[in-house]
Order: C-alpha cells, then sequence, then structure tokens
C-alpha cells in the first residue's frame, strides 16, 4: 500500500521505517506513534529527498526537541563558517537546524547542509525570495512566492516556516491594536508589507491549497509561523496574537484534511505568568497540534544574556506543552552569533528542554540525573564529566584548578559533604587537618 506523508501512513495504518525510529528513541511503541501521528498530536518531519536525515519525532509524550538558526546574510555572507557552525550544532545534539539564508549562494549553502545533515532542516522561503530572484519585495508575484517554496521542498528541506495566518483581516487587526515593536517577526514583517503595497491578500492564506499540494508531494511538514508574535512582554497575548492563532487553528484542520503533518510557531516575549496560559491556548485553538516556541524570553533588559531568559521561558514552555524550542544565543537582538554563542545557545536551550522533559515525565529523562547523581555519591569525576550536557566545559573547569586530594575538589577540600559521608559510611577514618 503506498502513502503520500506520515500522516497518511500512520492514518492507513502503515508503518514506516521513520516511524521505527521513532518508537525507539522514544522508548514508545509503534501504536503509540502511529496514533499519535494519525490525529496529528505528532510529526516526523521527514522530506523524501532528505536522504542522511536520522528522523525524529516532535508532539506529545516525545522528548522536546530544540532548534539551531544559522545561515547567511549580506553582512555576514561566509558560507564555510557556517557549515563549521553546522558541525558543532550536529555534535552538541540538536535535532533540527533552520536555514535563515537570505543573500547569496543560498541553494548551494542548503544542499550542502541537507546533504551533511543528519539533523531536520527546516527553512523561511520568504526570506530567500528576494535574494532568489534579485527583485523588489513588491515585485514578486505569487507564482514566484510558491516557486521558492518547491524549490526549497525538491532541495529535500524538512520543514518551511510559512506565515500564513497572517490575513488581511489579521493584518488589520495589528493596524487597530498599539503595540510598542508592531510586528518582529521578519517574515511576517516582509509579508505584511508585500500586501500593503500590492493591496492583496498573503498568497499563503489566499491559495492555502496550492501549499498544501507542494507538502503532499514531498512530505514538507508546514510550520505555521506567527507573523504576530510579541517582541516585547508589553505585547504578548494581545488581540493581534489570539487572532492569528485562531486563524493557525483554521488552517491546521485544512491541512490535516490533506494528510499534510503540522506544528504551529509560538510567541518570543512573554512575562512568566502568561506562559502556562498560551501554552494551553495554542493546544487547544489548534487541536493539539505540536508547538514550536522561541523561547518565551521573559523580560526585555537582558542583551548579551537572551539564551538565558529564554532558557528559562522555554523550561516552563515545554513543562505545559510545548514540544519545540528554537534557540536563541547571547548575540540575540545584538548581531549574527558567533561559535561561541550559538554553544552557549544550543546548551541553555537544551538544559530547558532536559529540564522540562523531567517535569513532564518524559520516559527515561530521569535516567540521565540519577545516573549524574550516583558518579557523585562516587565521587567519580570522569564519569560525571563525561555526563554532563557539555563535557568539554565540565573537564576544562575542573582541570583549571586541581585540588590537593583528588576524591574533592577545590571548592570545599576535605571538608566535602559527599568525600566525608561516603569515607565514615565505609568506615575510615576522617581528618580535615593536614
Amino acid at each position: 500500500m503506498s502513502y503520500t506523508t506520515q500522516m497518511d501512513a500512520a492514518r492507513k495504518g502503515i508503518v514506516t521505517e521513520e516511524m521505527k525510529t521513532v518508537s525507539e528513541k522514544e522508548q514508545m511503541t509503534i501504536d503509540q506513534v502511529v496514533e499519535l501521528l494519525a490525529c496529528g498530536e505528532a510529526i516526523i518531519p521527514s522530506n523524501k529527498n532528505h536522504r542522511s536525515l536520522d528522523p525524529n519525532g516532535i508532539g506529545t509524550g516525545m522528548r522536546t526537541k530544540i532548534n539551531v538558526n544559522l545561515g547567511i546574510s549580506k553582512d555576514c555572507c561566509n558560507v564555510e563558517l557556517e557549515l563549521e557552525k553546522v558541525q558543532v550544532a550536529l555534535d552538541l545534539k540538536a535535532e533540527a537546524i533552520m536555514d535563515l539564508s537570505c543573500f547569496g549562494k543560498t541553494q548551494e549553502f542548503r544542499r550542502r547542509l541537507i546533504d551533511m545533515s543528519p539533523a531536520m532542516i527546516g527553512t523561511v522561503p520568504i526570506y530567500d525570495a528576494v535574494g532568489f530572484y534579485d527583485k523588489e519585495l513588491k515585485n514578486i508575484s505569487v507564482d514566484e512566492f510558491f516557486k521558492v517554496v518547491e524549490t526549497h521542498a525538491e532541495d529535500g528541506v524538512d520543514f518551511v516556516t510559512i506565515h500564513a495566518g497572517l490575513n488581511r483581516a489579521t493584518a488589520e487587526k495589528v493596524s487597530r491594536n498599539e503595540r510598542i515593536t508592531s510586528i518582529v517577526s521578519r517574515g511576517g514583517s516582509l509579508l505584511y508589507t508585500w500586501m500593503a503595497m500590492n493591496d492583496r491578500e498573503n498568497p499563503f492564506y489566499e491559495y492555502f491549497d496550492r501549499l498544501l499540494d507542494i507538502c503532499v508531494q514531498y512530505d514538507l511538514t508546514l510550520s505555521l509561523g506567527d507573523g504576530c508574535r510579541p517582541g516585547s512582554i508589553h505585547d504578548s497575548t494581545d488581540a493581534s496574537q489570539v487572532e492569528e492563532l485562531i486563524v493557525l487553528g483554521e488552517l491546521t484542520q485544512k491541512a490535516w484534511e490533506r494528510n499534510v503533518q503540522v506544528m504551529i510557531e509560538g510567541p518570543g516575549h512573554m512575562a512568566l505568568n502568561e506562559i502556562k496560559g498560551n501554552m494551553m491556548l495554542e493546544k487547544r485553538l489548534c487541536h493539539g497540534a505540536p508547538f514550536y516556541v522561541l523561547g518565551p524570553l521573559v523580560t526585555d533588559v537582558a542583551p548579551g544574556y537572551d539564551h538565558i531568559t529564554s532558557a528559562i521561558g522555554g523550561a516552563i514552555a515545554a513543562a505545559n506543552g510545548a514540544d519545540f524550542l528554537c534557540y536563541v544565543t547571547p548575540a540575540e537582538h545584538l548581531r549574527l552569533p558567533t561559535l561561541a554563542d550559538m554553544k552557549e545557545g544550543i546548551v541553555a536551550t537544551r538544559i530547558a528542554a532536559h529540564a522540562a522533559d523531567i517535569a513532564k515525565n518524559i520516559k527515561g529523562a530521569r535516567a540521565w540525573d540519577n545516573a549524574m547523581s550516583r558518579a557523585r555519591a562516587n565521587l567519580d569525576w570522569e564519569t560525571m564529566i563525561n555526563l554532563s550536557i557539555d563535557p568539554e566545559k565540565s573537564k576544562a573547569y575542573r582541570e583549571s584548578s586541581l585540588p590537593e586530594h583528588d576524591d574533592t575538589c577545590t571548592m570545599c577540600g576535605k571538608m566535602c559533604a559527599v568525600r566525608n559521608m561516603k569515607r565514615i559510611r565505609e568506615g575510615k577514618d576522617i581528618q580535615l587537618s593536614d
């Protein structure tokens, strides 16, 4: 029996190789994976042309996944440096990489990225449109917008961010409801501008079925973008954001009618006390579809430390239902991230994801922490370092300040509580003086 997408296969009772892989990784039964895919509560982004993919599932009951943003821009167009970042992201176990390239040889970079990456690859095709056609945004036609999407799909991209919910009605809400930061989504602002300059409806909303045709052909997953995501805590959970979310829920159902896999993108900046409610709102309005969030950043006053503001919000969001976290680096709002920035962002986001998985009782999540605790109880520094989320940094810290006695560290020395409790329980003498 043939199938078009992972959702189509699940609904027909066909078990794909991708489903088997996800079942093993998530410690779930095949039946559980199939059921989640069939109802849309989980997805396996896996373009038929992405040959190097090591599939992962995103959704209910699965580990929280993380995404890393990369790509070339007009100011920073070093392809080889971005590919070096790709390798670092893969080494740090990111499950997804989004190519946000918007200048130069974008297709060359994208194809090389897809060839080398076992991680899921996502893109925002509208970013690429201006450079792809080398023309002003206003003059790009509807056909040309869709041609870029199809090119990305043909190249092997697993998911695309499409801001289809920012239609004319939503745009009117933006105009009527004053925000401090207006529209901060790059893709959302580009579509808003195109609509205003051409007095036209959003082509991805108006011709949504045409978009679905491409998705069916390649098993391209739709990441329905939040063009009205709040760019400041002042603007969160306002009429524009909620209006767009309602539209995204309607589009989700249309996509599911065609067996197209969908996830929903969520808020950027949001106060701590609003996060739980927003997670519930998305799951209700979008019928349980997986939720992909940027942060949320819980305060606006920490440029240079936004990997921390994001990790705080991300942990709360994922603990309350978000399924996929987009990393944020210390360079957010300031510049294109360096390799060092990227690493800080990945580690912070992985910590947030894992902390949330513990809170959600994801199968196997606590086993890692328990293994670390046993190593600490045994004063087994080598195992502690190997188990740490960033072994390289752990090792460097340990070696930078070595203690007099190997079974201690330079914080407590022979007064170490773990050391002394271990020794006394083993019947050994404890002498604190030299």
